[in-house]
């Protein structure tokens, strides 16, 4: 009589990442539902649920519109649909700027909730108190530096940050405030080269780039960027796939064959099952 045994995997922790700091690079995709992350779980480090779900996903402008139960419930699907990867959950806008306990209350719903690992927050300096209060109970925060996609009203558009030296020396402080907070890794976006590899250097926790050029210590990007689902897609984005124009055809090869009648053909049938013979 044999048994089988289920091999079990190991997660990735967060010790595991914050270890990384000038090692290997780390290899970040984001994911929203579970058959994606199951497919990018083998090759990824961090699977991050990324509030870009809003636009990626649910066709939203920006991620201002992106609520604490949209992110619990793509959570929850990237945590079922992965075995490996570390799983990082964006807290949306509004959900931790109100203070200390709102922001520990959100957290520990996600958390709780979703089965991840960690939670990301656009930081700043104003922001570093907060971080420091998650850390403290046991909240392991990712942070976010740079371009945040979140104050998108507040700054008029997306756009490159650090090209003046008042605006580099912001965002340098900000990097430096949610290191000495306690956040096990930061995320840097849209930045020159030269400030990502400052920042990168100037702090014991490994950076993630996006946009932030190869000093950081890994790289992330929006997986349907990097598949090629849309037909734009910023300057920093490599598209590793075309699936825009592979979906596009077996579409029309799939509405084609339903007007010739060509699909379903036989082999695609039920029949009723003729009587047994007497």
């Amino acid at each position: 009589m044999s048994v089988h045994v289920q091999e079990t995997v190991k997660r990735i922790s967060v010790p595991d990442i914050a270890g990384r700091k000038g090692g290997e690079p780390i290899v970040c995709l984001t994911a929203y539902d579970a058959p994606m992350a199951g497919l990018l779980d083998p090759h990824c480090d961090v699977l991050l649920v990324g509030d870009s779900v809003g636009m990626a996903v649910h066709g939203l402008p920006n991620t201002v519109g992106v609520t604490l139960d949209m992110m619990i419930l793509h959570g929850q699907a990237v945590v079922r649909g992965s075995r490996r990867a570390l799983v990082v959950v964006d807290m949306p806008f509004g959900s931790y700027e109100g203070g200390n306990e709102a922001a520990y209350a959100n957290c520990v719903r996600v958390m709780k909730e979703t089965g991840a690992q960690a939670v990301k927050l656009e930081t700043s300096v104003e922001l570093a108190e907060i971080v420091a209060f998650l850390v403290r109970r046991g909240i392991p925060v990712m942070g976010h530096v740079g371009l945040r996609p979140q104050a998108v009203l507040a700054e008029g558009g997306f756009r490159a940050k650090g090209r003046t030296d008042v605006e580099r020396d912001r965002v340098l402080e900000e990097a430096r405030a949610t290191a000495e907070a306690g956040a096990f890794c930061i995320v840097i976006e849209g930045v020159a080269e030269s400030l990502a590899r400052e920042i990168t250097e100037a702090l014991d926790v490994p950076t993630i780039g996006i946009g932030a050029s190869a000093a950081c210590d890994g790289q992330v990007l929006v997986v349907n960027d990097m598949l090629g689902l849309f037909d734009w897609a910023p300057k920093f984005v490599r598209k590793y796939a075309d699936l825009r124009t592979e979906i596009d055809r077996a579409a029309a090869a799939f509405a084609n064959d339903v007007k010739t009648r060509r699909f379903p053909a036989e082999v695609e049938t039920y029949f009723s099952k003729k009587p047994a013979s007497p």
